[in-house]
């Protein structure tokens, strides 16, 4: 001890020869949320008056590293990982407005979605591609931009990866910094692997978790380290399939920290083996533990400090330009996917005067399309502007497979099977066709070409089936039957084939106007009391067939859909008007006119408070002309997502209660979210219903009907689950609807 003790304190009483500066390394290494910590050692670092010289670091240690580099102080630092929420960006939960009309029904309608080659079904090689946190690294490092070699950084910088392929460590130090960094940090199975230079890259800490013979290697003099890993855990302690990963991984790191502490001058071990890898919602606790771990080092940094020449540089804050200017976009790797499609998601007319969060936006958008397994991009400077290059590699897998399951009192139960192609005819298209069954045989079969903000081109096919018990004066008041004062209730078979050819354009991922043509084949039949009906048609297979016409007709369609979530809204606008205009008929029932229908619904979700929102819509919908068909009149009642033609969810009635050709409705649900995912909602909405609604004046009276709601919605895996409990004064009764999994 007073060997060590002499020694130690000679180390810094000596004087150095000519006044030499002595060359201090950091080495940070990973730990995941732990890395924390390492911001709050750099803070009394700086403190003690220390200029660090070099910096190597891996995963975490690499991004604390090579912002500490880039210029930023460590209360910078600070301030950015508290703003970060990073269970977000990890997850990397693309915003529902990066998608498209089409990505938004297929993220939500499946609960399940599996690569699906030569009948072979395979499982994704990562949780997160980590394009949200890449995504961060350029807008954060976009001040070093220029800065190709680790070494010209204001600190020379380097971080480690491990070749996938060779087992082999490699020393990242020249590239562009934000994709060095990520490939550092890319966690087996948590993100996806990187490629640099042609080498797949995972995470620097498989194989050199705290690169301290790296630092001595570049002339460091005293090794400065902070030590966040992991040590080895009981049995009790491995509750995950990470926390075996980390154990795993950690049999390597232990062993080696054995020498490495002995080649570290000032080891800062912060006490942080209370929390985990993925405890980012921790970090006051974390920073601060590195930063009482660095304190009690304070006097040793002190003395480094007195034995430096420091550098007369100032400091300076470096302020986040928001601002840029695109002149050139250069693309590689992209293969089946035209450069149109490309810059028709990015949504940037070149040369272009943008922000980070726009052009965050378009990659979010060519993210959602799941047609790239990596997208990795820099900017550069050019003479008058930014170059941005993107590096895309395309996904190898295009065929899927999609489950879902869905229960609802209309549809009864159903299992969803979907098989999807890509790229099936031309670049940029996608064919997919969906299997319902259970009570109700159902398809969908879509094929869409997209070319992104031009006019693509789309084919929908469908065959929607179901049987429901509805009150008797819905049928009388619509179709032409015998008066029979002993029915009260009919079951009612609806079967719709519809097919439709469309063009479309879309606005920033959340506008689209449509325009096409459609052919309908709908049928209304029962197999109840046939006998007592005797004046109307009966099929070859026993029905009584109330409506069996082909309908063609033209529409156009408006769509603006920038709520948050179909389910659960929180925030956003909707707008979805459609006006069908109905040219020719086979007229089952001899009474076809040209007519045309016009609809609409509007509405929006606003925060209140914390966890309490308010969604408010209205809607609305008329006939013009004066045919008598009844089939595609509107009927009010029940609850849901997926109702077909003109049939209209409304809350305190059952489903096809309420018939007209003409309708408007008034709808408010006040949802409170009281434990993340768990939904306490209030439900409330008022509607006219009936012929000639908005010729007679009777749309502005007060309503007719009115219904309320109470449920209970939570967010599964397979999809929402909602129970509610609805009544109307009217009727002086209630219904209980419940749902599980996506409508389809």
């Amino acid at each position: 001890m007073l060997f060590f003790l002499f020694g130690y304190v000679g180390l810094f009483s000596q004087e150095l020869p000519d006044k030499k500066s002595v060359k201090v390394g950091l080495v940070l290494s990973g730990g995941g949320a732990k890395g924390m910590a390492h911001i709050g050692a750099l803070k009394v670092i700086e403190e003690a008056g220390i200029q660090i010289d070099y910096i190597g670091g891996t995963s975490m240690g690499a991004i604390v590293g090579a912002l500490y580099a880039s210029g930023y102080t460590a209360s910078e630092l600070d301030s950015i990982f508290r703003k970060a929420d990073f269970n977000t960006l990890i997850q990397d939960n693309l915003p529902r407005g990066a998608m498209t009309f089409y990505e938004k029904e297929d993220s939500e309608r499946y609960a399940l979605s599996l690569p699906f080659d030569k009948f072979k079904i395979s499982f994704p090689q990562s949780i997160s591609r980590g394009q949200s946190i890449y995504n961060e690294l350029v807008r954060l490092l976009y001040h070093v931009r220029d800065v190709e070699n680790f070494e010209d950084l204001p600190i020379s910088f380097f971080c480690m990866a491990t070749d996938m392929e060779k087992g082999q460590q490699v020393i990242l130090n020249r590239g562009y910094l934000p994709e060095a960094v990520m490939a550092s940090g890319t966690f087996p199975s948590l993100f996806e692997p990187a490629e640099i230079d042609g080498a797949i890259l995972i995470d620097g800490g498989v194989l050199n978790n705290y690169p301290i013979d790296e630092v001595k290697a570049l002339g460091a003099d005293l090794i400065i380290g902070v030590d966040v890993q992991h040590k080895l855990r009981d049995r009790e302690e491995l509750n995950s399939a990470t926390d075996i990963l980390l154990q795993i991984n950690n049999f390597r790191t232990v062993d080696d920290m054995k020498s490495k502490v002995g080649l570290t001058d000032i080891y800062i071990k912060p006490e942080i083996d209370d929390f985990s890898v993925m405890d980012f919602d921790m970090k006051d606790p974390i920073i601060s533990s590195g930063e009482l771990a660095a304190k009690e080092k304070l006097k040793e940094l002190q003395k480094v400090a007195g034995v430096q020449r420091k550098s007369n540089s100032e400091v300076n804050t470096i302020k986040e330009n928001d601002s840029i200017t695109i002149n050139h976009l250069v693309l590689e790797g992209n293969v089946n996917y035209s450069r149109a499609y490309i810059k028709g998601k990015l949504r940037l007319n070149l040369p272009a005067r943008t922000t980070f969060a726009k052009l965050q936006q378009g990659i979010s958008n060519l993210a959602a399309t799941n047609n790239f397994k990596s997208i990795r991009y820099r900017l550069s400077s050019g003479i008058d502007g930014e170059d941005l290059v993107l590096k895309l590699i395309e996904n190898p897998n295009k065929a899927f497979l999609r489950i879902a399951v869905h229960y609802d009192d209309l549809y009864k139960t159903a299992a969803l099977i979907n098989l999807t192609k890509k790229n099936l005819f031309f670049k940029d298209d996608v064919a997919s066709i969906d299997f319902a069954l259970g009570d109700n045989i159902r398809y969908n079969f879509q094929y869409y070409l997209d070319k992104g903000s031009y006019w693509s081109f789309g084919i929908n096919s469908q065959l929607n089936v179901f049987d429901y018990e509805i009150n008797f004066d819905v049928i009388q008041s619509n179709f032409r039957t015998l008066q029979d004062d002993n029915i009260n209730e009919i079951n009612l078979n609806v079967s719709d084939f519809t097919n439709q050819v469309y063009l479309q354009t879309v606005l920033k991922e959340e506008f689209a106007f449509i325009v096409g043509v459609e052919h309908k084949l709908l049928k209304y039949s029962t197999r109840t009391f046939i006998d007592s009906l005797p004046e109307v048609p009966t099929g070859n297979n026993g029905r009584i067939y109330f409506e069996n016409s082909n309908y063609y007709s033209s529409y156009g369609k408006l769509i603006l859909d920038t709520y948050n979530d179909r389910y659960f809204p929180t925030k956003g606008l909707f707008f979805d008007g459609d006006f069908h205009l109905y040219l020719f008929s086979s007229d089952y029932n001899n009474n076809f006119k040209e007519f045309s229908i016009a609809k609409a619904r509007m509405g929006g979700a606003f925060p209140i408070v914390r966890n309490l929102s308010l969604n408010l819509e209205t809607g609305g919908g008329f006939k013009l002309g004066i045919s008598e068909v009844k089939a595609l009149d509107f009927v009010l009642g029940g609850y849901g997502n997926e109702l077909i033609n003109n049939f209209v969810p409304f809350v305190g009635y059952d489903f096809l209660s309420l018939p007209g050709n003409s309708y408007v409705k008034a709808y408010g649900r006040l949802d409170y979210e009281f434990v993340r995912k768990h939904h306490l909602m209030f439900t409330v909405n008022f509607a006219n219903v009936e012929d000639d609604l908005f010729r007679t004046g009777e749309w502005f009276t007060l309503p007719d009907y009115s219904g309320y709601g109470l449920s209970y919605g939570w967010e599964s895996f397979f999809g929402p689950v909602n129970v509610m409990y609805s009544w109307s004064p009217e009727l002086n009764d209630g219904n209980v609807f419940f749902s599980l999994g996506f409508w389809f």
